[in-house]
């Protein structure tokens, strides 16, 4: 393959294939390329090694794309840019994105926490898939007065992703803690968005060794998405119940 000169960084926890153990595609064969660094602070974030802006290793972009073809498995069905955050390294996420689009048949997949709908707008013509995460009250993902305003632009790039034809899927995670009114008020500023037909699916992910919320608190949230958005599904962390990364 004949490559010019590029210079473009990327700083990577890791690259790895595995099952895609979270949220629609759940059981599917996944390449996952985890990028470092994340400004949330999410309670129950199990990625914590990848949060630090200066965690994992410097990569020059053609390195990643070398590991990226060594890594290939056949019959992979995707590729996940997940992380840390992967906004927050957008030059390099669209160059790879665009390169296992060029050179694969890969679909691609954004797992990110929407924090900016700008830069996500940017990356949206390089992904095939994306899932849409919304953060409760609860998550103390921002402080208190910042909370609006992440929600302001998780509801945009639902927006973005819909209109540009993307397949979309919305996830929300519930701890016990979450509150249940609040829970509803969010769901339902989501079905002002979007249609349900406009989405593939509706996912609630129970939390996992912190605050796992009850069989009778995930019956609750259930209950109060079903009326709204009719394909919801309970669905846990399945990578955790088999030990795969």
């Amino acid at each position: 393959m004949q490559r010019t000169e590029n210079n473009t960084k990327v700083r990577v926890s890791e690259i790895f294939t595995s099952f895609e153990g979270e949220g629609l595609f759940v059981g599917k064969k996944t390449l996952f390329i985890r990028l470092s660094g994340c400004h949330l602070k999410c309670r129950w974030c199990d990625t914590k090694y990848a949060l630090p802006l200066d965690s994992g290793t410097d990569y020059q972009i053609d390195e990643i794309k070398d590991l990226i073809v060594k890594e290939l498995q056949p019959f992979t069905y995707k590729v996940n840019f997940t992380g840390g955050e992967p906004l927050l390294q957008i030059e390099a996420v669209i160059q790879l994105a665009d390169f296992i689009k060029k050179y694969t048949n890969l679909r691609t997949y954004i797992e990110s926490s929407c924090f900016d709908f700008e830069l996500f707008r940017r990356v949206l013509p390089y992904m095939d898939i994306c899932k849409v995460e919304f953060k409760t009250e609860d998550s103390k993902v921002v402080k208190d007065d910042e909370y609006y305003y992440l929600l302001l632009n998780e509801f945009r790039c639902l927006e973005l992703a819909v209109q540009n034809n993307k397949t979309t899927y919305i996830k929300i995670v519930v701890t016990n803690s979450t509150n249940l009114e609040s829970f509803k008020n969010l769901v339902y500023n989501i079905s002002k968005k979007v249609k349900p037909s406009e989405i593939m699916g509706f996912i609630i992910q129970p939390t996992y060794g912190i605050d796992q919320p009850t069989i009778n608190k995930l019956l609750d949230t259930y209950d109060i998405v079903q009326p709204m958005f009719p394909d919801v599904r309970i669905i846990p962390q399945l990578h955790k119940e088999i030990g795969a990364r």
